[in-house]
């Protein structure tokens, strides 16, 4: 989406705020005993408060209103009762909606309650590399050197990419042009960023895998090479300067 105008710009931030603070919320609820349907149904609470609809049920019927996954599921999980969160268990949550016709992204990795299992360390390092690339995104920056920082920092410290996992635009859908913004550098990808449109910008960071793959239950994608991978992700207004971090409320970098 290319903001055109002050109300695009307000339905805009209006949204971002809705889903920032529900992942939020959602983080802070999270903790050993609770079932991810029971925390799925929390962050549900607080969309219907603000009016908002679950953007994976609106574009996919996704069966939740938020992607939740657990340990060795790398995205897309599906909210269950049968699903209890665990000490030292790594978790990713993913929020997107709309609301009046505007729609935005994020998501977060975190470990829930103590670091038993020594997950803190790819959590990090998710969190502080989508730092690294959203500062350096502006209007006219070619996205496969966003993708070349991601795949670059990943590899310092001892990460891998996933590859078949990418940002992408957004604001009047859920996915939008454009559509791919890769881990890892794109020689293929000659497009750039453009001032005035908003994008997600999403980190997908694996300790054994390259590729995700969709489990049996036909929505929870895990590695090809098992592991673990931590996702971040902010929906942000690209500028000629510093780009505007629409969800910068969630957390993440708290």
């Amino acid at each position: 989406m290319s903001i055109k105008n002050e109300s695009e710009l307000i339905g805009m931030k209006k949204v971002s705020e809705v889903v920032a603070l529900t992942l939020r919320e959602m983080k802070n609820f999270a903790r050993p005993g609770i079932s991810t349907l029971e925390l799925d149904a929390y962050g549900a609470s607080i969309l219907k408060d603000f009016g908002a609809n679950s953007a994976p049920y609106l574009t996919y019927r996704f069966p939740g209103w938020t992607c939740i996954s657990v340990g060795e599921e790398f995205c897309h999980g599906i909210p269950s009762s049968k699903k209890i969160l665990k000490d030292g268990d790594l978790i990713n949550i993913d929020v997107s909606a709309e609301l009046n016709g505007f729609w935005s992204d994020n998501g977060a990795s975190f470990v829930v309650g103590e670091d038993s299992r020594g997950h803190q360390k790819l959590v990090d390092a998710s969190r502080n590399i989508l730092d690294k690339a959203i500062c350096r995104i502006s209007g006219g920056v070619k996205i496969s050197e966003i993708g070349s920082i991601i795949e670059r920092e990943s590899k310092k410290l001892g990460f891998k990419v996933i590859k078949n996992l990418t940002g992408h635009g957004i604001g009047r859908s859920l996915h939008e042009e454009p559509s791919e913004i890769a881990n890892f550098k794109d020689k293929y990808n000659v497009n750039r960023f453009k001032r005035d449109s908003v994008v997600a910008i999403e980190t997908f960071i694996s300790t054994d895998s390259t590729l995700a793959v969709t489990s049996s239950d036909g929505w929870t994608m895990v590695g090809n090479k098992g592991g673990y991978m931590a996702q971040h992700e902010h929906t942000i207004l690209i500028t000629d300067k510093e780009p505007v971090i629409l969800t910068k409320n969630n957390g993440i970098w708290d």
